[in-house]
């Protein structure tokens, strides 16, 4: 059975009550709230409060939905909601682990390559892509970042985006352009020593993000 028709079915059986149907929802969609509520902030501890959090509400609400989206992007939207609500109580920047993410990015450079020079190269140019990139996140507003993560490493529509981020699809569109722009520009400015560039945003970390094991 496809994931989104699996996740209907648990949803249906939780509003009936069913702690079965609920802990398979839990488990399914733990690890992906992890790696997304990573991206805004690094502390694990809001992370797991969200989390919980979050499938408390779908517990609890699980009755009213009414299929506008797919479950996963409806428990998303929720996580991200509880999440902002728990940033602004904790005083967090919540900008979230952008280097993690730039790995990620970067990481598809040079696919496919068999000839070993060429792979030291690619090293290389993906150490100093990964670098830019990591750089250049950290210098986005968190909803432009925050949209471009969503699209481009959750795999969501705009239409999803904008359910989740509780926003006009219009506004997910020009969260990409002006992003996208934003990036262009500093890109290239982060390859000259010495650059007028906007500030870091605080709340940035090196570490790795969380498995979501459960």
């Amino acid at each position: 059975m496809p994931p989104d028709e699996q996740d209907l079915l648990w949803l249906r059986a939780t509003a009936q009550g069913d702690r079965a149907a609920f802990a398979s929802l839990y488990r399914r969609h733990h690890g992906r709230l992890a790696r997304f509520l990573w991206r805004m902030t690094r502390r694990r501890d809001l992370i797991d409060d969200t989390i919980n959090d979050t499938m408390w509400i779908v517990w609890r609400k699980a009755e009213g939905f009414r299929g506008d989206s797919k479950v996963s992007t409806w428990i998303t939207g929720i996580a991200y909601r509880c999440m902002l609500k728990a940033l602004r109580e904790a005083g967090d920047s919540g900008e979230g682990n952008v280097d993690a993410a730039a790995l990620e990015l970067a990481e598809g450079s040079g696919e496919g390559a068999s000839d070993a020079a060429r792979a030291l190269v690619s090293e290389a140019a993906d150490l100093e892509l990964r670098d830019w990139l990591a750089e250049g996140l950290k210098r986005l507003p968190r909803d432009q970042r925050v949209t471009l993560e969503l699209l481009y490493y959750m795999g969501e529509s705009c239409e999803a985006i904008a359910a989740i981020m509780d926003c006009a699809v219009g506004t997910v569109k020009a969260r990409l352009f002006h992003a996208r722009m934003r990036l262009r520009n500093l890109l290239p400015a982060l390859a000259e020593p010495g650059s007028q560039l906007p500030p870091v945003q605080a709340g940035t970390s090196r570490r790795r993000p969380p498995s979501g094991d459960s």
